[in-house]
């Protein structure tokens, strides 16, 4: 496991309560109340640290080296019901945004994300989580086959951003992100989004109209990256963590601003500890909300989805 900085203490007492642990196996010495006394130490510990993240702190929770990916929420999810499906019909296969059908229990799901790698072969294979034009024109076909078949469409949202390299602009980023935004507002299943990591910039909306928008806690949404905010408005990396703040991205700000439908708790100690019980979390989060969305029509969920987006930003004075 590794720590981010301000996980250190939890390090530190985690260290203690395995050395306890070893010297009551290796010796006579009864050291269950003091393994009791570090447990409740450390669990104490784990929730004040948990209870006051900045927004920065949250923005570091979201790339944790041990954070799931979506295809470890998709296998945890559907088992071995996960059918990947693959390519654009177009150009080829984008290896950052994964999709295909799955079920929870008797219920088909067509699932798509963006999927980042777990060390320096697959972060390039994988193009670290930032999809060309033809994954997202992948995640509309396969949108399209799962509105053909009346199968609800669920999105796992995780990228720094839409790749913005030349040969994407040649191929069309813009109109591939735009079309997906467009599609979305009118398909006629449910769409159900989680955000589960990073979301950034066009790369996360265009796979992010939904029916619901779900946000895990620690994770953030926003126009652009803390970094590349800072190093805009200082011409300096130094100023992360003030534009953290400044550009009010975590899901508490989010739900504030009714941008997203429900912020997902994580259990304390982050999805990158517990990534079993997020999991199950996740899963009945996407059961629930689809019992509410299936008794709409598809008439009554285009409807309901359009207004909703087109009621964001409206101020009255």
């Amino acid at each position: 496991m590794e720590y981010l900085e301000f996980e250190l203490p939890i390090k530190e007492l985690e260290e203690q309560l395995d050395k306890c642990m070893i010297i009551g196996e290796e010796s006579d010495v009864d050291v269950t109340e003091t393994c009791k006394q570090i447990e409740k130490k450390l669990l104490e510990t784990r929730k004040e640290i948990y209870k006051n993240l900045t927004a920065w702190q949250r923005v570091q929770l979201s790339r944790h080296p041990n954070r799931p990916y979506t295809l470890d929420y998709i296998n945890a999810i559907c088992g071995d019901t996960f059918l990947e499906l693959h390519g654009d019909r177009g150009v080829k296969d984008d290896k950052a945004m994964i999709g295909g059908l799955g079920k929870i229990k008797d219920q088909s799901f067509m699932f798509i994300g963006q999927q980042k790698g777990y060390n320096t072969k697959t972060r390039q294979y994988r193009n670290f989580g930032m999809a060309n034009p033809e994954g997202y024109r992948k995640a509309l076909r396969l949108m399209k086959s799962a509105e053909k078949f009346n199968i609800p469409v669920v999105c796992f949202i995780d990228t720094p951003g839409a790749y913005a390299g030349i040969e994407a602009e040649e191929r069309g980023q813009g109109e591939a992100i735009a079309r997906n935004i467009l599609e979305m507002t009118r398909l006629k299943v449910p769409i159900i989004v989680v955000i589960i990591g990073e979301g950034a910039s066009g790369g996360a909306l265009g796979i992010g109209v939904g029916d619901k928008v779900l946000m895990l806690e620690n994770t953030w949404y926003s126009v652009i990256s803390p970094e590349s905010c800072s190093s805009i408005l200082w011409r300096s990396w130094e100023y992360k963590e003030v534009a953290a703040e400044a550009l009010k991205l975590t899901a508490t700000d989010m739900k504030k601003l009714k941008l997203i439908d429900e912020i997902v708790r994580e259990p304390a100690g982050g999805a990158h500890s517990y990534r079993d019980k997020t999991f199950e979390i996740v899963k009945n989060k996407i059961e629930s909300h689809f019992e509410d969305l299936k008794k709409l029509s598809p008439k009554e969920l285009i409807k309901t989805r359009m207004e909703k987006y087109a009621n964001m930003g409206v101020f009255n004075g």
